[in-house]
Formats: C-alpha cells, structure tokens, sequence
C-alpha cells in the first residue's frame, strides 16, 4: 500500500487549480482512513498531512487521540511528528492532554538530549496549571542538566509555567539565580535567564534589584547584542527604585551611542535613557546635556534614513518622549519632523502628527493645519466594503489557492487597478485623528497659538466637509459626553469660540447658517454639527445674515429624523429666530405684516405637531411648550385689528413685540468652570439624610384606596393612563390655501390703506400721531423738539446754515473709481493682474479677546478644552495579554522574597518538604540510638581520683601433668605465673607512659621465649619427663 506524503499532498493541490476544495476533501477522507491502521509509519504520515492541512483552516481535533499515539512511538522520527502534531493542534483543555502527562514525564527523564527537547519544545503550548503543578520537579532537575541546549529550554519553559500558574516561580527561582550568577556558565544559557528576568522585572522590579551588579557586568562585557537590549530594557525599570544607577549607568550607554553600528541596540539605548528617568535626572549636569544632544541628533539620522520606515516609526516614537523633558532640542529639528507628516506610511504619518503637538507654536500653526487639510482634501475617501462582500467572506472564509510552479508568470493588471497620480484614498480612522490633532494644536492652551479666528472658523467649516460618514470617533470626540462622531467635536469647538470670542460672532453665525440651510448639508458626516449651528442660530440670531432661509431650513420635515440631542437644541432654536422676525416695534401691523406672521406661525405648528409625540422626552416638552407659545402668538395676530381706533396705523401685538422677545433676553451666556460647583458654599442648615417629604410613604399607601381618580370625566388621569390621539388642526388646507381667505377677505381694506398712505393729509396726520405716542420717549429723534443741551457740530451747522437746515439739499457727488484707475494709467492689465495675483490685500489684524470660565471664589479655572497628553505608561497599566495571547497579570501579585510566602504551598514544594522533615527525623533517631548505646555500653567510675581502671581479662593458668610437683622448681612443684603490672615511665610527652613490671620473675632462656609465646596462643599443654 503506497501512501501519500506530504510532498505528493502539496503537488495535487497545485494540480488541481479551480478544484482545491474537492481535492482536499478527498485528502481529508485518506487521512482518516490511514490514521486508524496499525502502521506507526502510515499514521505518522497521515498526521503530517493533517497538520498541513490545519494551517488552512481545516481541524484536527477529531484525531487528538491518534497524536498521543504517535507520541508514544519508540522511533525519534514518529515521536517528532507526534510532538508537532500536539503543537499544532493541542489546546489547554483538551481531553486527552491529562493521558499525555505521564509520556511528557517519561520523555523528560530519558538520557538522550535529543529527546529531552521534543517535550521541552511542546510543553509551553498545551501547558495547563494541573499539568504545571506535575511537571515543575521534572523541569528543575533538567535545570541542571550538562547540555547547554537542555538547560536554556528548560528555562524558558519553567517561565511559561510560572504564566500559567505562577506559584511555580517560587521554588524554580532559586536555580534560575543560581544559573545567573554562575560566570561559567554557557552564554546561551545565561541570555535565556536574561530574557525571562527581563520579562519578570517590569511588573515586580524590586524582586531583581539585588541582580543589578551581576547585570551590569553583563552589560559592559558585550558581545550579545541582543541580551544587552534586554538588560538596558530591565535598568530602565530599575532606575527609578535605586537613583544611584543612573550616574553608573550614564559611561556605558553613552559608550555604545557613540560606538555601536546595530540600529536596534542604538535605538534601545536611547529608549531605555528616555523611560529610565536617566535624561530627566540628569539634567542640568554636563552629561545629562551631552547625552540629550547626542541622542536627539542619532535620531535625526534615523528620520533622514531613506528605504526604511521602520526607523522613522522608532525615532518619532523617541522624539515624543524626548519632547517632555527637552522640547527646545526637539524643536530644532523640526524641519524633517515636518516631512514625515506627508509620508507615504500612515503609521509614520500618526507619530508626526502626536509629534507636532508639541512643536506648535503661533508662527507655524497655520502653515501645519493648512498642510493636513490638503492631506484631506487631495487623497480620495476610502469606500467602506459592500454588505456582498462582507457576506462572502463570512460564508466562504479562507480558500486556499494554489501556487503556479513558474514564479516568473507575468500578470496583467486591468487599466482601472493601474497606479496613477492621485494619491491613496485615506482610511477614515486616520481622517478622524486628523481631525481631532488639528482641533486640538488650534484649542492649546485657551487658544494660546491662535492669532486669526476668522481663518479659524473657515478651518471648521472645512472639515466639517471632510468628515467621513458614520458614527467613528476618537479621544477628542469621545472626552465630551454624549459625542458619537468627530463631526460633534466641530460643533462643539465652533459653539465654544462663538461664546468665548465676542468679536467672531458674527462669522460664527454665518457659518452656522451655512450648516443649518437644507440645501448645503453634505451627507451624514456633518450631522452632529447641526445642534451647536442650531444653538448658535438661535442665541444670536440678530447676527444672522439670512434669518428667513434659516427659519425655513430649520422647519423642513427631514430634521424630524435628526438625533434627540441636536432635534431639542434646533426645537429651542426656532422661536428665537422667528422673534428677530417678528419682533420690530418700529413697523407698522399692516396687512401684508399680519398675514407673513400668520403664516410663519402656521408653518412652526405645523412642524410642532408630530413632535408631540417623540419617544424622547425633551423634545416632546420642548414640542408641546412651543406650540402652546405659537398658537397663542397665532390666536394674538389673527384677533390684532390693523388699523387703531382713531383711524391710524396699529401697533404689533405686544406679544410680538415685548413678551416673546423678553423670554430670550437677559444676562448673557458665559462659560462656566467644570470645577466651579466645588466652590459652592453648601448651606449650614443643609441635610441631605432629612426627606424632602415625611408623609410620603402615608400619601403612597394611601393611593390604592383613593378613588378620586378613578372617573372617566377625570383629566389628570386620562393625560397620565390613555395614550393620547394625534392633535389635528382646525385647518385641512396648506398653510398658503389657508391664507387666501384671510386676504381676500380684508383686500378691500388693503386697497383702502395703500390710498390713504398716498395721500399727504392722511400722511401729516400719521406724523403727527406718531410725533405725540413718542413724545416722552428720550430714545426717539425729533428733529423739531430741543434736546436740553446744544452740541457744538450742532451750533456750527445753525450758524452756517441758518435755522433752517435742510438735509435732503445737500449735494452728493458721486465717486467713480473706474476713471481714477483710467487716468493713473501706468500699468496695463496684465500688470494689474499680476500684481493682484502675487500680493493679495492684506487685512487688518484684528485683536481678540477671549473670555474665561466663570468660578467662584477663585478656585481652578480650565478655560480650554482639555488636550489630551502623552503620559507614561506604568506597569500596571500594560495590557496583561501579549501578542501570543499569554495572559500575564498574576505574575504581578506574586512576591520572590522568602519572607513574604504565603502559606499555600504546591505539591512539589509539599513533597520536598515532607522529603526534608523525614531526613531529619532518621538523623534524630539515629543520635539517640547512639547515645543510648554508649550509655549501655559505659563503666562505673573509681572511687579513688586518678587510678587506671582496667577492664577484666580472664585468667590464664598454665598447667602441668606432673601432680607429683605444683611448681617448676626442682622438686617438681606446679608454679603460678605473676601477673605483669604496668607503671608509669617518663617519656618524651607529657602523658605518662607504661611499660610491664614483672614481680619474681623468672630467667628463661632465650630459646624458651619463643616457645612460650608460642604456648600463649595456641594454650598448648606440655608434659614433663
């Protein structure tokens, strides 16, 4: 049976163009099919497909029990695709990863180091904290393995162990130490230890203070660029805990600024400085100065850098850090800072903008917003993916597409995908913080930087027009509460210049007029700006430079649709602006003025009515108010007679003219400080634990048994119970047809007036009339009545002229410019227009006064929108997942000092500690059994001080056959032998020596000694003759 390898595997994809789908399915069937056979060869093979296939999306989870079996396999070559297999497809909780613990246990004690890394290299991906707890005394004894390979891996995994369950970095840390402060030990190793002490100390550096030396000798030793990196990255978060590092530490990385040619280490040198606090503390010294220079022009030699952006990125990453502590040096490199703001790279083009904040200053404000709104205004929009695509992606997800064996195959590319002139469309994620960036250098400060708010009202007007649609935002649309787009931050900036800049009022209104007028809205991208143009429009509607157009947009039916929030500010909006309408005192109540406030009037109920009814409750209080307001302004017109009693011309209702325009008026609108509340005295008798009402728990008892409401006729409750009907009109024509009644009906009279205004008796009498209503009005002119006291232009033109003056007589001369151009006639046209053309009219430069926030009692005044600055980012604010997902937050909360353990302790650590309490239980047993041994084994003491006790030896007699004699005398007798005593001889020490003393000893021969030890020993007996 001849299976197919992964090599024929990648071949017939390639084979089958157009097909993928189907050949792997059909791949996916043999896989199955040969993955369940006996043959280890054969299950391996179709495991490796498998795991080639997975990378397409296709899962292999289905066969995470024949992975296990081929893990167990006794050949190195099936265990490594096993092993891989696992890798790939494994995850924390799947079922079979508790059958592989004891294989990963087995494989970890085996004596070939090639098989040692296989579960050292597949453990930091299936580990789970059960599987931590298991494995921890396997992999700290192949801590101390002999192969350096060994030893670095089984670091790095005893790190991802301590991610997993952090209690595992206790007990491991002692020999990671150990292995750290070893000088001979491998540098491999030792970069390994490096890299997990580094990820470690940024989130507890206190715990690796005590490494610095050993740390700093690794630093000036070189070598390995890359551990340097990480050791400079471990100072850096070191420094602040121990000042004195920083005067250490400034010699050798100034060394390797100067010296290094590696980019990264060069860059990291200089990060370290800058997030160490090292430039900061150092400031004011002669070094902190050199090293600030020197690292601000290295990284003017990484922006000037062509072909690599990601330098560019870096050294505006470090030039924004810089700027905190030495904006002065960064401001003198402006110029390439400046460059990269038009940058083919939107990430490069991000970090110059947060760059620039910092940079502006009034002499260049405007040349910068000027170059980011031609950034906008240039690049095309980028078109949001269509709903079909998005649905194809979902359902079609991820199709693997086959490779053409000729790499060189040209392919043509269609005229509409061809590159042309016109730069790529921006992304509106950076369109929004564009935006934002220029709202923010313009509102620095109060305003600080702005010279010109004329030019900064069409700024706004500009990028209202280049908002992109939808409801995006960044942080300076999102700092206001209740902003859901950056088109809100436009409004919000123009209405706070409107109220803060007196002297731009006027402009503003105008631009406020062009957002609200129907027919220049551009998309849904400037609709959060119509509720502060609609506030603007309303508070100063006097300002407005067509109130009328701006009535008639405000009351078109598609502003019904609008937000709640701007729908109520634009509600609030229209009875202001129809009082500047209606509101002249000076003119008379004719006809024609009559019917024009009738009809406005019948066009706001109009737009009233349905909003009666709106879901949101402001806007239907704001709705039913003003309706209430406009029908009696309605009722008030109708009812006011156009010509008075005596016959002459009438007033306006004084609802018109004095009560509406009174409900408007009054003290004008200032901004107010956010901390302004705070210096609110609070009352003494103030207290907010008393209830506002004692009774009310009796009066809501008291409401289920009250049946006062409960009548049909009862108003109060069919306005809070029924839903109410939708309000009709009297009228069902239009708010023209409905006039032409009106005007037919008093056309006579109309024609009757227009005669008598052209009749100059009737006209005399108006004056006259009008002359006595007026007459003790001091505001009124009256050239006939004497003012109290003479002006002196005013005695000049009576002495000049006569007591007559007439006005009207005075010759005006009529200017005409086009022949005083005629008759300079130096230049020539063309002339003219060059010279127009290359030196526009300058304007008069207008000063601007800014008001500041109210407060009481001289508290905090913010005056400026709050400007969102870098900060640093602490430890504790670091995301605690990785780009590898591995979540790392309770490592923080875990303490490397003996003193600070707690009591929950891990089985490896119970085990060691049982291990330990038993080795010293056996010692202990073992010293009493010996003591009481020797006590056994002791003597009883002399009576007399200093006499030599002597053990007892048994008595040797000699004895003879001859029981005639006892001794060896010559009758034969049987003798006893004296004992031997021993007494004291001087000698060369100090101790007394002892030599046999022998008492009636007899003389033998010299033959007869050797017999007689002879006889000692072997206790012969000998017989005499």
């Amino acid at each position: 049976m001849f299976e197919k390898d992964v090599l024929q595997l990648i071949r017939g994809l390639r084979a089958h163009k157009g097909h993928e789908r189907e050949y792997i399915q059909t791949a996916l069937q043999e896989c199955r099919k040969e993955i369940k056979t006996n043959d280890m060869d054969a299950k391996a093979t179709a495991l490796m497909k498998l795991v080639y296939l997975e990378m397409f999306g296709h899962d292999m989870g289905w066969a995470s029990f024949n992975v296990l079996e081929v893990m167990s396999s006794a050949k190195y070559l099936h265990k490594r695709v096993g092993y891989l297999a696992a890798v790939q497809s494994f995850r924390p909780d799947t079922e079979v990863l508790m059958l592989a613990e004891n294989l990963l246990k087995k494989d970890l004690t085996s004596p070939d180091k090639n098989l040692i890394s296989l579960p050292l290299g597949a453990i930091p991906h299936v580990i789970n904290p059960s599987m931590a707890n298991s494995l921890l005394s396997d992999l700290l004894s192949r801590v101390s393995h002999s192969s350096p390979a060994i030893r670095k891996k089984s670091i790095v995994t005893l790190y991802r162990l301590a991610v997993v369950y952090p209690e595992t970095l206790r007990p491991a840390w002692p020999k990671i130490k150990e292995r750290l402060l070893d000088e001979s030990e491998d540098p491999s190793v030792t970069a390994a230890i490096v890299n997990v002490v580094c990820e470690l100390g940024w989130r507890r550096p206190q715990d690796f203070l005590p490494l610095a030396p050993r740390l700093f000798e690794l630093l000036t030793q070189g070598g390995n660029n890359w551990m340097a990196i990480k050791i400079i990255k471990l100072f850096s978060q070191l420094t602040p805990l121990e000042p004195r590092l920083v005067k250490k530490l400034l010699p050798p990385l100034t060394s390797l600024i100067k010296t290094t040619p590696a980019m990264s280490l060069l860059y990291e040198c200089i990060n370290g400085i800058i997030q160490g606090g090292i430039m900061e503390a150092a400031g004011g010294t002669t070094e902190g100065d050199e090293i600030a220079r020197l690292c601000v022009s290295k990284l003017r030699a990484m922006l000037v850098v062509q072909g690599d952006p990601n330098l560019r990125y870096v050294a505006l990453l470090a030039f924004a850090k810089i700027t905190a502590s030495h904006a002065n040096l960064v401001a003198d490199h402006q110029d390439v800072i400046l460059e990269c703001i038009d940058d083919a790279d939107i990430s490069i083009r991000t970090r110059a903008l947060d760059l620039v904040i910092g940079m502006i200053n009034s002499n260049n404000l405007q040349a910068v917003v000027q170059r980011l709104l031609k950034q906008l205004k240039t690049a095309g929009k980028q078109l949001p993916p269509t709903e079909a695509d998005i649905e194809r992606v979902a359902q079609d997800g991820i199709i693997p597409m086959a490779d053409d064996d000729d790499e060189g195959t040209a392919m043509s590319v269609p005229k509409s995908e061809r590159r042309s002139d016109q730069p790529p469309p921006l992304p509106e994620d950076y369109r929004i913080l564009v935006i934002e960036r220029v709202l923010e250098l313009c509102s620095k400060d109060s305003y600080a930087n702005m010279d010109d708010f004329d030019w900064y009202i069409n700024i706004l007007v500009d990028l209202v027009g280049q908002c992109p649609p939808g409801t995006a935002s960044g942080s300076f649309g999102t700092a206001r509460v209740g902003k859901t787009s950056v088109s809100d931050a436009i409004g919000a900036e123009l209405l706070n210049v409107a109220i803060r800049v007196k002297g731009v009022r006027p402009e503003a209104a105008a631009a406020a007029q062009n957002f609200l007028l129907v027919e220049q809205r551009e998309g849904t991208g400037s609709a959060g700006v119509l509720g502060p143009a609609a506030f603007i429009a309303g508070e100063y509607a006097n300002m407005l430079p067509d109130p009328e157009a701006v009535l008639t947009s405000m009351l078109h039916t598609a502003n019904a649709r609008l937000p709640a929030e701007a729908l109520s500010l634009l509600l609030h909006a229209i009875p202001k602006v129809f009082t500047v309408l209606t509101s002249d005192q000076q003119g008379p109540w004719t006809e024609g003025r009559r019917s024009y406030v009738v009809l406005l009037v019948a066009r706001v109920v109009h737009f009233l009515e349905p909003l009666t009814l709106h879901p949101i409750l402001e806007v239907q209080e704001r709705a039913v108010e003003y309706l209430d307001l406009m029908r009696l302004v309605s009722e008030a017109s109708s009812n006011h007679s156009v010509e008075s009693v005596d016959g002459s011309v009438a007033d306006p209702p004084l609802l018109l003219t004095q009560a509406i325009p009174s409900l408007f008026t009054g003290i004008e609108l200032n901004p107010v400080a956010p901390t302004a509340i705070r210096n609110v005295p609070q009352p003494e008798d103030f207290d907010l634990d008393l209830p506002i009402n004692s009774s009310l728990h009796m009066i809501l008892a008291s409401v289920d048994y009250d049946t006062e409401y409960e009548g049909d006729d009862n108003e109060v409750r069919r306005f809070y119970h029924e839903k109410p009907s939708v309000v009709k009109t009297e009228y069902n024509k239009s708010a023209s047809e409905r006039l032409e009644g009106t005007s037919n009906g008093h056309k006579a009279s109309k024609s009757q007036d227009t005669e008598s205004l052209l009749d100059p008796k009737a006209l005399e009498r108006k004056w006259l009339e009008r002359r006595e209503r007026y007459k003790d009005d001091p505001y009124y002119i009256d050239s006939e009545r004497a003012s109290g006291t003479s002006t002196p232009i005013h005695n000049i033109l009576r002495s000049q002229n006569g007591d007559e003056l007439d006005v009207d007589a005075i010759p005006v001369m009529e200017l005409d410019l086009g022949q005083l151009r005629d008759a300079r006639g130096t230049q020539s046209d063309s002339d003219r227009s060059r010279s127009t053309k290359h030196k526009p009219a300058k304007r008069a430069k207008r000063h601007f006064e800014i008001t500041s926030d109210e407060t009481l009692g001289g508290g905090d005044v913010t005056s400026a929108p709050a400007v969102n600055k870098p900060s640093k980012v602490s430890a504790a604010s670091r995301p605690s997942k990785s780009l590898l997902q591995m979540d790392s937050s309770a490592l923080a909360s875990l303490s490397l000092d003996e003193t600070s353990q707690g009591t929950s302790k891990l089985d490896f650590e119970r085990r060691q500690q049982e291990e330990e309490e038993m080795i010293r239980a056996v010692k202990e047993v073992e010293r009493l059994r010996l003591q009481m041994q020797r006590q056994a084994e002791q003597i009883e003491e002399p009576e007399a001080e200093g006499t030599v006790v002597k053990s007892r030896r048994k008595k040797k007699v000699r004895v003879g056959l001859d029981f005639d004699q006892k001794g060896e005398g010559e009758n034969g007798e049987v003798t006893k032998k004296k004992k031997k005593k021993k007494k004291p001889k001087e000698g060369n020490g100090d101790e007394p020596v002892l030599e046999p003393a022998v008492e009636h000893e007899p003389v033998v021969d010299e033959g007869e000694t050797q017999a007689k030890v002879k006889e000692k020993k072997r206790r012969q007996v000998t017989f005499e003759d």
